[in-house]
Formats: C-alpha cells, sequence, structure tokens
C-alpha cells in the first residue's frame, strides 16, 4: 500500500481547509497588528520623546564665551616693586589663579586629555564612540558602568554651568541635566577653538586641597608657577581629577601613583609622548617633593601681616565709598576674596622686614615681659541653650575671686592660663561643651607707621608687637585703637597756626609762669612736666624744643581754639569731636584719642612743606581682565600750612632731636625732626619723627593703658632710630638736608622781647616768613633776665602734659596728695593722677606728680622722656 501517497494527501487537505486557511490568515494579521502596534509606540515615543527633549533643550540656559569660564579667582596683592607677592585674598570656591593656555604647558594639556578625553581633537563636544565604547564596557563588567563617557567640553560645562549637579538626587533631574549638558557642549563647540574650551576647563577643574586650576594646584603641591611644571609633575596633577579626595598626591601618594601611570601610558599610546619621556617621569620621585613643600607650607604663617590687613580695610572702604564704585559691603567684599583683583600696594619690603624684626626683637624693650590676654568664651548647655562670655567677665571675675587690679595683665604665659582655666571651670558642668578663643600678647605693645611724605604712600605698617594670630584683628596702627597723643599735639593744634595764621614766629617770646585754664569754670592751673617751678621768658623755639605745656596753653588761648581746632581737622585727624575745641587741645587732651597712622601722616605732611597726602595702601587696583578698577596713583592732597610754616616748624623740631626731649631718636647719618609726646602717668609714649625722606610714627604702650615702668621712657626712641638707620643702609639713602625755601630770612633777635637785637640783648638768629620779620629793634634791658628754676637741656626727660580744664561741660576733677587731677575728652571721669585713664581713650589727665627720687632740674629717677617722672604727670598726653 502507498501510505505515504495518502498521508501526503491528508496533510494536503488540512492544508488548504478553509478552516485552517483563515486561522493562519487570522495569526498573520495579529502578528502584523502587533507589529504595527510596537511601531506605532515607537513611533509615538520617539514623537514623545523629541518634544520632552525639545522641552528640555528650550529651558538649557542660554551659554556665551564668557559664561563658560570659571567664576570666582584668588586676588593678589603685590609689593610696591609690582612682581613680589604680599597676599591672596581667597574666598570659599575662589582659590583660583586664571592662565591662559599659552601660560600652560603642552605636557600638561596632553596629560589631561589622555586621561580624560583622547578624543578631544576630533569631537564635536560629545564623543559618540566614547559613549559606545563605556557602555560596551560596562556590560562585559557585569554591569558596571564606572568608566566616563563625558568629554571635557561637558564636563566644563557641568561644572560652570550647571554648578549644582552634586546636589540632583533623582534620575530625572540627572538625565534632563545630562541632555542639556550634551546640547550646550555641541553649541560651544560650535562657538570656540579647542583650545580656548581646553583653557577653560584647566582653569575651572578641583584638584584638591582646596585648588581650583592648575595654577593654584601647581602652587600649592610644588610651590611652582604652572608654566615650571615638568612632565611627571603634570601627570601627578592630571591623576587627580577623577577623584581629588582619593588621588590628592598629599594624603594618597600610592593612589596617585598608580592613577599617574595611567595618565603616562595613555600619554604614551596616544603618541603624546615618546618611551624614555615615559620612563623618565614614571622614574621620578614626585611625591617626596610634594611632602616637603607640604612640610613648608603647613609650618608657614597663612595669618596676613598688620600691613594686609590694613590693606584690605582700605581697599573695602573705597569700594564701597559714594565717592568711589559704590558698591555694597558684599559687593566688595566679593571684589576682594573672589573677584581676581590685582592689587598694586605702596608696601616696600626692605622696609616692612626691618619694621617687623626689631618691633619684635624683645632686646628693644624692658626686659620684665608682661601679657595681656584677648578672650572669649562660648558654653553650650546641655538643655540646648547657649552663653556668652567675654574678656569683660574674665577681667571682672579676678577683680571677684582675687582682688585683681590689672585685670587682664598677667607676669607670665602660665599665669594668664591658669586665670582662664579657673573662669572656664567656674562656667562649666557636667556634660557641657565650650569653644573658646585665646590669645596672649606680649606687653607693653607697640605700633609703628611709615610713610613716604612725597606720596603719602604708607611703605611699612605695624599694628602690634609678638605673633599675629588672626587675620584683620586688631590692628593698633591702623584703626584697630586709639590712643592720647600728648605733646605731639602742640606742633599741630598750636605752633602750625600760631606760624602760619596768627603773625606769629619762633622767636615769639611768652612767660612761664603760674597759668590757669581760661575756660575752665574751675580753673584748674595747668603743669608743665617738670613739676610746679618756671623758666620765666622764653621763645617759641625753646618752648617746642623742651615741650613746655604752659607756654602751649597760653599760645592756644591767644590764637584762639577754633583755630587750633580747624587745623587740626586739615592734618587729617579723623576721631576729633566738637568736644576737643577746648584748652586742653594743646596737649592732646581729646576725647577718643588717635590712629598711629593718621598722625603719622599729619606729621608727613610738615615734612612735606606742608602738603598733606591722603595716607594710601595701594596705588591701583586692575579686575580679573587688567582693566583698571581704581586708580589711587595721586590720592586726595591740600595744603595745610605753607611751605615756610613747614620749614620753620622742621628746623625747630631738629633741636628736639639734638638738644630737646628726643635725643635718643638721633641718626648715625641723617637729620631728623620730630615731636615727642607722653601721657599722664607714662601710659602712652609717641614720637612722630621725619628724615628728608621718611616720616614714621611709634607708639608704645600698655594696651589695658597701665603705666609703663619706671626707666622705660626712651625705648620708643631707641627703636625709632634703629629702624630708621638700618632702612637708610639698607636702601642707600644718602645723607640730605632739609630744605629751606629761599624766602626766608635770617635775623638776630632779642630773647626776651623776641625783637631785633639792640645793644646789651640777649639774642639768638633766627629764621623768618618775610612776612613776618620782626622791624622793631629791642630798646634794651635794665637788667639780664633770667628764669626761675631752670632745667638743664638733658636726655632724660618725659614731659607728660596738663589737661585739665579739659571740656567746657566742666568735667571735676580731684586731688590726689600734689597731683591735680584733671579732665579730658569725654569721659568726664574724675581724680588724681589715675583719673581720665579709661582704656586709651582717656583724654584726661592723671596729676603732676612730685619726681620721684628728686632731681634738681628733671627730677629724673633713671630718666624719663620729657620729664622722667615716675608717678605721673599732669595729663594724660604726651610730649
Amino acid at each position: 500500500m502507498n501510505y505515504g501517497k495518502r498521508k501526503a494527501s491528508k496533510k494536503q487537505k488540512r492544508i488548504t481547509s478553509k478552516k485552517n486557511m483563515h486561522k493562519k490568515k487570522l495569526g498573520v494579521r495579529l502578528f502584523k497588528g502587533f507589529l504595527l502596534c510596537i511601531f506605532v509606540c515607537c513611533i509615538l515615543a520617539a514623537i514623545g520623546g523629541g518634544f520632552i527633549i525639545r522641552h528640555v533643550i528650550d529651558n538649557a540656559p542660554e551659554i556665551t564665551a564668557d559664561s563658560i569660564k570659571p567664576q570666582g579667582y584668588t586676588s593678589t596683592a603685590l609689593a610696591d616693586d609690582g612682581t613680589t607677592t604680599i597676599a591672596e585674598f581667597t574666598g570659599a570656591g575662589a582659590n583660583r589663579v586664571y592662565k591662559t593656555i599659552d601660560q600652560i604647558p603642552e605636557d600638561l594639556q596632553h596629560a589631561f586629555v589622555a586621561i580624560e578625553d583622547s578624543r578631544f581633537y576630533k569631537h564635536n563636544g560629545v564623543d559618540i564612540q566614547g559613549i559606545i565604547r563605556a557602555f560596551v564596557v560596562g556590560i562585559t563588567h557585569g554591569g558596571n558602568f564606572s568608566e566616563g563617557a563625558s568629554t571635557i567640553t561637558q564636563q566644563l560645562i557641568k561644572n560652570n554651568v550647571f554648578p549644582d549637579f552634586v546636589n540632583e538626587s533623582t534620575f530625572e533631574e540627572k538625565l534632563e541635566r545630562k541632555i542639556q549638558e550634551q546640547y550646550l557642549a555641541i553649541q560651544v563647540e560650535k562657538q570656540l577653538d579647542k583650545d580656548s574650551i581646553l583653557e577653560s576647563y584647566l582653569n575651572t577643574i578641583n584638584l584638591g586641597q582646596d585648588c581650583l586650576g592648575v595654577q593654584s594646584a601647581a602652587q600649592r603641591y610644588f610651590n611652582k608657577d604652572v608654566n615650571e611644571l615638568n612632565l611627571s609633575e603634570s601627570a601627578t596633577i592630571a591623576a587627580i581629577t577623577q577623584n581629588p579626595g582619593r588621588y590628592n598626591p598629599i594624603t594618597n601618594p600610592e593612589d596617585n601613583a598608580t592613577r599617574r601611570k595611567k595618565v603616562l601610558d595613555n600619554m604614551l599610546d596616544q603618541g603624546w609622548i615618546d618611551q624614555a619621556a615615559h620612563d623618565e617621569a614614571l622614574a621620578d620621585d614626585v611625591y617626596s617633593r610634594i611632602q616637603n613643600v607640604n612640610t613648608r607650607i603647613e609650618e608657614t604663617n597663612t595669618v596676613n601681616s598688620y600691613f594686609v590687613d590694613a590693606l584690605s580695610e582700605q581697599l573695602i572702604e573705597d569700594l564701597t565709598s559714594e565717592d568711589g564704585l559704590g558698591y555694597s559691603q558684599t559687593q566688595a567684599e566679593n571684589a576682594l576674596y573672589s573677584g581676581g583683583l590685582t592689587i598694586y600696594s605702596t608696601q616696600n619690603l626692605t622696609m616692612q622686614n626691618i619694621c617687623d624684626e626689631e618691633l619684635n626683637d624683645d632686646n628693644n624693650y624692658p626686659a620684665n615681659i608682661d601679657w595681656g590676654v584677648d578672650y572669649a568664651l562660648t558654653v553650650y548647655h546641655t538643655d540646648g541653650s547657649v552663653d556668652n562670655y567675654s574678656a569683660g567677665h574674665l577681667k571682672q571675675f579676678g577683680a571677684d575671686q582675687y582682688g585683681d587690679d590689672e585685670g587682664l595683665l598677667f607676669g607670665s604665659q602660665e599665669a594668664a592660663q591658669e586665670r582662664i582655666d579657673a573662669f572656664r571651670n567656674s562656667l562649666l558642668q557636667d556634660g557641657e561643651t565650650y569653644d573658646e578663643y585665646v590669645n596672649l600678647s606680649p606687653q607693653p605693645q607697640t605700633s609703628l607707621t611709615i610713610i613716604d611724605q612725597k606720596t603719602g604712600q604708607i611703605k611699612a605698617l605695624v599694628g602690634g608687637r609678638g605673633q599675629k594670630t588672626t587675620n584683620r584683628g586688631l590692628n593698633r596702627a591702623y584703626k584697630g585703637s586709639t590712643r592720647n597723643a600728648g605733646s605731639t599735639f602742640k606742633i599741630l593744634a598750636v605752633y602750625a597756626p600760631a606760624l602760619d595764621s596768627a603773625d606769629l614766629t619762633l622767636a615769639t617770646t611768652e612767660v612761664d609762669e603760674e597759668y590757669y585754664y581760661q575756660h575752665d569754670l574751675e580753673h584748674h592751673q595747668v603743669h608743665n612736666w617738670w613739676g610746679d617751678y618756671y623758666k620765666g621768658t622764653v621763645t617759641y623755639r625753646q618752648a617746642i624744643e623742651q615741650s613746655m605745656n604752659i607756654i602751649a596753653v597760653k599760645t592756644l588761648n591767644k590764637i584762639g581754639i577754633n583755630l587750633g581746632f580747624e587745623y587740626c581737622e586739615k592734618f587729617g585727624l579723623s576721631t576729633l569731636t566738637e568736644d576737643d575745641a577746648v584748652e586742653s587741645l594743646a596737649l592732646g587732651g581729646i576725647s577718643h584719642g588717635v590712629y598711629n597712622y593718621e598722625l603719622t601722616a599729619a606729621y608727613a605732611s610738615i615734612a612735606n612743606g606742608g602738603v598733606y597726602n591722603k595716607p594710601s595702601l595701594y596705588t591701583k587696583v586692575l579686575d580679573h581682565d587688567g582693566n583698571v578698577l581704581i586708580d589711587n596713583s595721586n590720592p586726595e592732597s591740600h595744603t595745610v600750612i605753607k611751605d615756610t610754616t613747614a620749614a620753620l616748624l622742621t628746623n625747630a623740631m631738629q633741636d628736639v632731636v639734638t638738644k630737646g626731649t628726643a635725643t635718643d631718636a638721633q641718626l648715625n647719618n641723617m637729620p631728623a625732626s620730630g615731636k615727642s609726646g607722653t601721657t599722664s602717668d607714662n601710659r602712652d609714649f609717641w614720637f612722630e619723627g621725619f628724615t628728608p625722606y621718611y616720616t614714621c610714627g611709634i607708639w608704645m604702650g600698655y594696651d589695658g593703658n597701665q603705666e609703663m615702668s619706671e626707666g622705660s621712657w626712651n625705648y620708643h626712641f631707641k627703636i625709632w632710630a634703629k629702624i630708621m638707620n638700618r632702612i637708610d643702609e639698607a636702601l642707600g639713602l644718602t645723607y640730605k638736608d632739609f630744605e629751606m625755601p629761599g624766602s626766608l630770612v635770617q635775623k638776630s633777635v632779642c630773647t626776651i622781647s623776641g625783637k631785633l637785637a639792640g645793644s646789651g640783648c640777649p639774642s639768638q638768629t633766627e629764621w623768618f616768613d618775610p612776612d613776618t620779620v620782626p622791624t622793631e629793634t629791642c630798646s634794651g634791658h635794665a637788667s639780664k633776665s633770667t628764669t626761675t628754676n631752670s632745667t638743664k637741656n638733658s636726655n632724660d626727660k618725659s614731659d607728660s602734659n596738663s589737661t585739665t580744664g579739659g571740656n567746657s561741660s566742666g568735667n571735676s576733677t580731684g586731688t590726689n596728695g600734689d597731683t591735680t587731677g584733671g579732665t579730658g575728652g569725654d569721659s568726664g571721669n574724675t581724680g588724681g593722677t589715675d583719673s581720665g585713664n579709661n582704656s586709651g581713650n582717656s583724654g584726661n589727665t592723671g596729676g603732676d606728680s612730685g619726681n620721684t627720687g628728686g632731681g634738681t632740674d628733671s627730677g629724673n629717677t633713671g630718666g624719663g622722656t620729657d620729664s622722667g617722672n615716675t608717678g605721673g604727670s599732669d595729663s594724660g598726653n604726651g610730649q
């Protein structure tokens, strides 16, 4: 039987049956329908995806060539040589110094390309091959998609256009940013060439240790400019990029070394270097150098100097002033700390270093060093409350628990710390925590300013003695504290206006005699620094030389108090108030004291022929792009006194240095002119002096306004002379005399009448302004006038002066033995030797205490600047 044929026939019938045919057609239709559905879904998804992508792209930020550049740069301050960096101002996220592509070595450029984006010079911003490669690597590694596919262009956009990418928390946010990032990368590549993109990228990237960009990294890790990096160092920096924490060459040198090898291997494979360069770089012990640099950096004091603190403060003031750029305070701070400014300062490093060395040399001070305390404490209680305590609380604790009258002054650092520990422990309970700030400063303290009188430029500034531990803290030379300036005011408030506007001369005579304040309701007596005896008739030259209090007050009353006050204001003293227009102004008895730098600028105007230049700490400021932001090369200037008046005062104050109250300030090979000042009870010692080149003002005293020790009267003079002698030598300054204007004339005058000397007159040759030359000849004298209890010219003097009478508001005084307490300023304190001394804001008088140990002419016991009175004096004012 033919079974095969029958079977085939049956099969054919099944296949061709209508029922089976219907089933087959239905299956095909269903399959086609399924495929169509899938196709439609794909089309719809594509359309929807397109709309979504279009929407995402439409919402992408607009970019320009500038918008993809990094923001936030380190500002740099340069010394007066225009090249040496004296400080860098860096805010959060701004430790960046921009370098152009031509300043970045090719090895460093290629190292980043080799490790981050090998096809950088070939793609259009998005590397499709890189994306496929990363996907394949991820699949072959079990779904670990760790290999990145972002190009350098995309990384640049991510960092500078989408800086908040680190805060993305959802897949949708990341996807949206990624789409926009790729779109913008293509747009950027259409606008910029590859070098411009790479330049922005190399100045943007985070390279660890708070370094942004390759320049700051080169400085931090190798103490080099970026253009000095070799291949090995370039590969080390490039290795950091992927993970700045893990590949930090300081903290994780082994991991960085592994990554560095990959960088070098890639550079070799991609043809950027040859085998010899690869092997040499790989053998370089770069990490030892990095550790050495790191050690030096950590050991270096990164706290800014007092000069830099003052510079930053002055610049911010100028940026925010209505006459300047009108920035807000925040805008000014941002400009300084992240604006990438270049600040050309006036600081001369040679002079600054000399000043720093001398003011921090303990051999230049009294042997017994005291220690002052600046203190703050925050206590966190277990119930969540917080209490804050200051140095004032610590001082009160000492008074209450130990009966300590010295306040925050201790004989040793250990004693200070013991007091701090006792105070803190008295406040803390079990389980409580605290934060504490402690600063111990050696006492007595000093401040100093040096100004180029021709320009008003501050060449050196020191705001304190000892280690500086904070930025923009107490600056005793700039605006951190004011101190009463004593007899330095005699020149500014009395003799300058007297010679300049009142037709008086250095030959004008006045009688040193018992005298009382004329405008003081209680008519307190004015005392000279040497006590209650008088020198009789003296000339103004002699009164300046010997810093005579009574003559100064009498002369101020003669010319008018308001005139003296107006001259002080013209000399640039900003701390004066209307209450200071009183007789004690002649002796420096003002309400709030003065700033060192302003007092020095006032004397610099005398040294500059009577022209005041506003003291400046910088000459110009450039913005990040090199444009002039502020031009301060010609600061505010005005004439205070005539050039003839300035020359006469300069000549008279030379006598102060050569034979008067400041003989210890004489220089080795340069003439010096100046005026000393000592406040009541020897609480402040001043000397404002100048040479034909520079003006230097120095202050010495305790921060807490305690009395200086016996025998300490001349230390500040000696420091002043050391500094100025060293500056003359270091700068090669040749001897130069003070210039006398050709219009000045010399005449022989009678020292008793002040008229032209006649026959038999005691006479001296004196300089005169042509408008004030005496025309009348002295008729002679029945007998030679002698002075009463005159003093010899002595080096050991101190001239604390009387400010009794002080304010016309009638502040009362008390007595302490034979010491007349006085008032001054706005304190209204009463009492004897210590009255009116109010933490450097005295303007008040102490007393005219008797000389300890006596002394026929000066009562000096071991000497003192102008009197040597160790028990105090008549005022809160200096010579």
